[in-house]
């Protein structure tokens, strides 16, 4: 990495977490600061790892504990207070970005760019796409010399996420001046049905055969990449589906979600239109509190079957610090009631020290704010998913933070154990089927509305049609 990252002035750096990113970056640029090459270091990252991930990592390091960092967060008034320090690295988080380009202008003077978690700038296009990565833009190719963009899945999601990163690169020279050069040159069009409407057709895109590796070709000479298997004879993590039965009530109230795509809760109405919200508000009665209708802040309990598995896993655990996944606000509501022993993860660094220390027995995060560049795996091996998503990146990054690489790294000879707690015959299982098995989201709704129509007609067909067992051979 290091060699690399030296020779190439601007590059990417493809290696999964727990491989030592944060401190080879960090030789990286006390070797530019000592010979000259570099004068004042911007380190873009996610909130909670520009608050404490980085300035943690200078600290934990006597090699690098001369670096002066500085914090650009908070308020206005704050951030300016931090960019006005002299420091040798500035960290600051992707939302504050249009403020940073706007508030330096043509007196921009970072000389290196450090991306931490780069896909965050997949949204960029030349004329639209989000406003941080539009911000970055303007300056990236003009006013900084070396870019460095760090990330342990770069495409998690497709192929189509590279193009972004590999702008800030070299400006569109490897794969396309534009995304629509991009897609054109190597994504075709395919045309599907959408699962909730089958008579309403629609057309995505969809890579060519031979645009992998083509993609790979272009790329190679400026992405450095590092596979754990490579290196490393770490064992998988030891996965456990713990399975819970709906009720017969909040099983009915699935059921009409699934067939009607409405269902009462007493006088209240809840409502979803298209696949998408219909998926939702069948994970919320899944999870045990489906939201009301028109509101974001009120739900009413269905049950709490998923809450008794947890609390039968933590109890298993025998004290062994438990960290839990959960998805919706109601989720963090009903886990903070019943678990009153646990905590939240929020944007006080004094929270993950406590963690890693051993201070806090049960910690709850959303995949979203907990996935991107924390170090988890001091305070335990155990992870539990209260509840899933289909965002497949956010998934493997909070696994990874108490995960294998991480556990090995940090000198821990133990077992990672994730266990997926699920409600029986609901959407959990179409969320796992696409986290597991990196299918699309699209392709997994279709498959279970197949199974859906075709269970929905064995039950309704007379006893005569129905198809008798094959016989045993």
């Amino acid at each position: 990495m290091y060699d690399f990252a030296m020779r190439v002035k601007r590059c990417a750096l493809f290696v999964p977490m727990g491989f030592g990113k944060s401190s080879v970056l960090l030789w990286l640029i006390d070797t530019w600061l000592l010979a000259g090459m570099a004068r004042k270091v911007l380190i873009v990252a996610p909130k909670r790892v520009a608050l404490s991930t980085w300035p943690g990592e200078v600290k934990q390091w006597a090699n690098f504990a001369h670096l002066r960092v500085s914090v650009v967060l908070g308020s206005p008034q704050d951030r300016a207070t931090a960019l006005a320090q002299d420091a040798d690295i500035y960290c600051i988080n992707y939302d504050n970005l249009v403020w940073l380009v706007e508030a330096l202008g043509d007196a921009w003077f970072f000389d290196v760019v450090v991306a931490d978690e780069g896909m965050r700038l997949k949204g960029f296009r030349l004329r639209q796409g989000t406003k941080r990565a539009r911000a970055l833009s303007k300056v990236i190719h003009s006013k900084v010399k070396r870019f460095v963009l760090l990330t342990g899945t770069p495409a998690a999601n497709g192929l189509q996420d590279l193009w972004a990163i590999l702008w800030f690169i070299d400006q569109g020279v490897r794969l396309g001046r534009t995304f629509s050069d991009f897609q054109d040159r190597w994504f075709g069009f395919q045309r599907n049905v959408q699962a909730a409407t089958a008579n309403k057709a629609f057309v995505k895109r969809v890579a060519f055969p031979f645009a992998q590796q083509e993609i790979h070709d272009k790329i190679a000479d400026v992405c450095f990449t590092l596979k754990v298997s490579d290196w490393f004879d770490i064992a998988e993590p030891i996965v456990n589906h713990v399975y819970v039965d709906l009720p017969p009530k909040a099983r009915k109230h699935y059921r009409d979600m699934e067939r009607e795509m409405f269902t009462r809760l007493g006088e209240h109405e809840i409502e979803a239109f298209g696949a998408a919200a219909k998926t939702i508000k069948c994970a919320q009665i899944a999870g045990g509190a489906p939201y009301l209708e028109g509101s974001n802040t009120k739900w009413e309990v269905l049950h709490d079957e998923k809450l008794d598995a947890l609390d039968s896993i933590i109890e298993e655990a025998a004290g062994v610090p438990v960290l839990v996944a959960y998805n919706f606000k109601s989720d963090l509501a009903r886990l903070l009631s019943r678990f009153p022993q646990g905590r939240a993860l929020d944007a006080n660094p004094k929270t993950i020290e406590d963690w890693n220390a051993g201070k806090v027995p049960v910690l709850f995060a959303h995949p979203a704010s907990a996935g991107h560049g924390l170090s988890l795996q001091h305070g335990g091996n155990i992870l539990a998913f209260f509840a899933l998503n289909w965002n497949l990146e956010e998934h493997m990054q909070i696994v990874e933070r108490i995960g294998p690489v991480r556990q090995k790294q940090s000198g821990y000879d133990r077992p990672v154990f994730v266990h997926y707690i699920l409600a029986r015959d609901t959407v959990d299982e179409m969320m796992l089927d696409r986290l597991q098995n990196k299918r699309e989201v699209q392709e997994v709704l279709l498959d279970a509305l197949k199974r859906y129509h075709e269970n929905e007609r064995a039950s309704s067909a007379p006893a005569d049609q129905v198809p008798e067992a094959a016989p045993s051979p």
